[in-house]
């Protein structure tokens, strides 16, 4: 199996496949969770390589400014500074098939109604006559109650 992931990734032009294998021990969590390595190639003359690192569009301006630092984390992982430049793909989160990235957005927190915003939501609409339009009136109003006020004081 060893032989099998070692020539796959070689074909990639990635000579470690410890980048590949532990991306996320060598840039950290962070960084991995919204990119990860595609491709390393060598410039012609043979020195210097170009990491390419593929990313969302939204991630890439974040990605760009920490270039220098995956290039510093890269090479201490090479033992010697092997890529000298970092270069950013962008892709949509179901991209190109060899390089999707899983993306997961932050699990959602749903508050519990309080009861008494319920309760100011239902007196509310009590006089409505239709059912159905009261119970949509009833949880609109209650999502309107129950919104957070900020605290932004902006002139108008």
């Amino acid at each position: 199996m060893q032989t099998r992931i070692r020539s796959a990734s070689e074909a990639r032009g990635f000579a470690v496949t410890r980048l590949l294998t532990h991306w996320a021990e060598i840039v950290g969590e962070g960084v991995a969770q919204v990119a990860q390595p595609v491709n390393v190639s060598y410039a012609r003359d043979g020195f210097g390589a170009t990491l390419s690192i593929l990313t969302t569009g939204a991630q890439a301006p974040m990605i760009e400014m920490q270039k220098d630092q995956i290039r510093d984390k890269v090479n201490a992982c090479y033992g010697y500074r092997a890529i000298a430049r970092v270069r950013i793909t962008q892709t949509a989160p179901t991209g190109f098939a060899e390089g999707q990235i899983a993306f997961a957005p932050a699990p959602r927190q749903p508050r519990a109604p309080d009861p008494a915003t319920l309760a100011a939501a239902s007196e509310a609409v009590r006089e409505v006559g239709n059912t159905d339009l009261r119970l949509a009136l009833e949880a609109l109003a209650a999502n309107v109650l129950s919104k957070v006020k900020s605290t932004d004081k902006r002139s108008t």
